[in-house]
């Protein structure tokens, strides 16, 4: 029991030992505390006393930075002066400068100049004398081509003449043919350009037939006695330089068997008309006919239109012509009139050049 106890107030002052322990320390942990606390609150006022001497001195430092600023901007703005005035004195001076050179390019310039007009006036008058050189001899030439010029006209008026005398000889001709044909009461149609007429293979020939038909007969019977006649008058037949007689077909059937029918009614028309002529021509006219006519075949060649279509009945035809001897000519002249024209043109513009 005793033991007991021992143990127990042993156990006790152990715990009161630690407990004694425990608050010595808590003791000791919070006069730690306090004391650095204490030293805290001791260096906060030192730093707040710090800051407020900094920020005092940096007020004043500020202070004096904004004057030495104030101060820098007023010799900065006297500086900038000074430079703008210095450099509207170097502009003053470039300006004066550049009209100095340009006063002496001006003056190079106009010696320059002075020298190329007495150039230029030499040269003038060089070419003054070279022109009036080049207008004597232009004046020799306008002489020359006025004289060639009125040749030609003249030339050209006899042709003029000449041409107009085989075109009357044709027309006169053309108008005669229908005047017989008129008084006879002949229906029959003269190409006004041509003087050919055209004979209707349908009433000269059966259809695919070359022997002309009993009412083929009777037309050319009544046609080309008055047709050749008129051609082998005086006053035609030495113009006249051939008489032809050309046989169409239609578009239809094969070429060269169209061409072998044409011909064949051709030769059928003249064979007619030799058999005939002797009875309305003389001996002499019958001779110079036989000199002149031709017969042609041409198939299915040079077709008649009406309405834009092949007229069928129309293109089978024999065409009986003439062609005067100097119809060749004709183009040959008018070539040559237009060949002198433009000369004459060309004279007239050289002459008004020259002038």
């Amino acid at each position: 029991m005793y033991s007991k106890r021992k143990r127990n107030y042993e156990r006790h002052n152990i715990w009161r030992s630690y407990s004694d322990m425990m608050a010595g320390l808590l003791l000791l942990f919070v006069l730690v505390m306090c004391i650095s606390f204490m030293e805290a609150q001791k260096n906060y006022q030192e730093k707040l006393q710090e800051e407020a001497a900094h920020q005092q001195t940096q007020s004043q430092l500020q202070l004096e930075l904004q004057q030495r600023e104030s101060e820098l901007n007023a010799k900065q703005a006297a500086l900038d002066e000074q430079r703008a005035l210095i450099a509207s004195q170097q502009a003053d001076l470039d300006k004066q400068t550049a009209l100095v050179a340009s006063q002496q390019d001006e003056l190079d310039e106009k010696s320059a100049l002075v020298l190329s007009q007495q150039k230029d006036l030499d040269a003038q008058e060089t070419l003054v004398a070279s022109q009036q050189k080049e207008l004597d001899e232009k004046n020799a030439l306008m002489q020359s081509q006025q004289a060639a010029l009125e040749e030609q006209e003249t030339l050209m008026a006899e042709q003029q003449k000449k041409i107009e005398q085989i075109i009357g000889v044709k027309a006169d001709l053309i108008a005669a043919l229908k005047k017989q044909f008129d008084e006879h009461n002949l229906n029959v149609v003269i190409d006004e350009a041509t003087g050919s007429i055209a004979l209707d293979s349908n009433v000269l020939f059966s259809y695919n037939e070359s022997e002309l038909t009993d009412e083929g007969i009777q037309m050319l019977g009544e046609v080309l006695p008055l047709y050749c006649k008129v051609l082998m008058e005086s006053q035609y037949q030495d113009y006249l330089a051939e008489l032809s007689i050309d046989g169409y077909t239609d578009t239809s059937g094969d070429y060269l068997y169209n061409l072998q029918l044409s011909q064949a009614r051709a030769l059928a028309v003249a064979d007619y008309l030799f058999a005939n002529a002797d009875s309305y021509l003389t001996a002499d006219e019958l001779s110079s006919l036989k000199e002149k006519l031709t017969s042609n075949g041409h198939s299915m060649s040079n077709p008649v239109y009406t309405d834009g279509e092949v007229d069928m009945d129309a293109s089978r035809r024999v065409e009986v012509r003439f062609r005067l001897k100097d119809e060749e000519m004709i183009n040959e002249l008018k070539d040559i009139l237009d060949e002198s024209s433009l000369a004459a043109t060309e004279t007239e513009s050289e002459t008004e050049a020259a002038q």
